[in-house]
């Protein structure tokens, strides 16, 4: 088995510290003051910026694993066999479904998108608004699936298990994971540790990162979704673009 490296304890301290404290300090007051003038072109940049910096991360966390010469195997790149594949198959198409119908109930139904417009409230100014917005944030979606899952489920938790074991280091994953997201206040902070929590269930069940991933993808593409049904409802000065 590779050993961890000081070039691997670095990458993870530069997507699991520094990244989040540049966001904290730089990124989200500077898209809070856009946001401001422009809200619409604030969420679109806001997409624009997290699809690019997820992947410059992720890149470069995979040419350094290259570069150390080892198989993407051993990170959690493989593909579940026997009753995991159908079972990881089946809870992908379960959440779909239960996805599907709930967003088939929202267009149905002015009560339940005013009800769940008042939830997302708080997160207005990141959730998407309008089709083009909605297609943006799809990306994003795609992006955190596979971005999030490869960085914190798969690279910092190989990175500490030789000293934590791979539950010590899946738990010491989750705060990190959890303050990356600390621009939904820490109500949001709160949900992102339980769903990274189950998400390590996952791989755990699993052996693998696959079905953490496309489940991750999902549950963000069906938010988006949802949320795009409530708040293109909603009135907002300076948005002009189509709903």
């Amino acid at each position: 088995m590779a050993m961890t490296t000081l070039s691997d304890l670095l990458f993870v301290a530069l997507f699991a510290i520094a990244a989040p404290l540049m966001d904290h300090g730089v990124f989200w007051p500077a898209h809070r003051r856009l946001a401001q003038t422009d809200p619409a072109w604030a969420r679109i940049w806001l997409c624009a910026w997290t699809i690019g910096s997820l992947w410059t991360l992720a890149a470069f966390g995979a040419a350094l694993w290259l570069a150390s010469g080892r198989s993407f195997a051993s990170l959690g790149f493989t593909v579940p066999e026997g009753w995991r594949l159908w079972a990881a198959i089946a809870l992908w198409l379960l959440l779909a479904a239960y996805q599907g119908w709930a967003i088939w109930m929202l267009t149905r139904s002015a009560e339940q998108r005013a009800g769940l417009r008042g939830q997302v409230e708080s997160l207005a100014a990141v959730l998407p608004h309008t089709r083009p917005e909605l297609q943006w944030f799809s990306g994003v979606s795609l992006t955190a699936g596979f971005c999030e899952e490869f960085l914190y489920r798969g690279y910092f938790i190989w990175a500490f298990a030789p000293w934590l074991g791979w539950w010590g280091a899946a738990a010491l994953s989750l705060p990190f994971f959890a303050a990356a997201h600390f621009y939904q206040g820490w109500n949001g902070v709160v949900r992102t540790g339980v769903v990274g929590a189950l998400f390590t269930g996952v791989v755990a069940l699993f052996d693998s990162l696959w079905p953490a991933i496309a489940l991750h993808a999902l549950i963000d593409l069906g938010s988006g979704a949802m949320s795009w049904l409530a708040l293109r409802e909603r009135p907002e000065a300076g948005s002009s673009a189509t709903r």
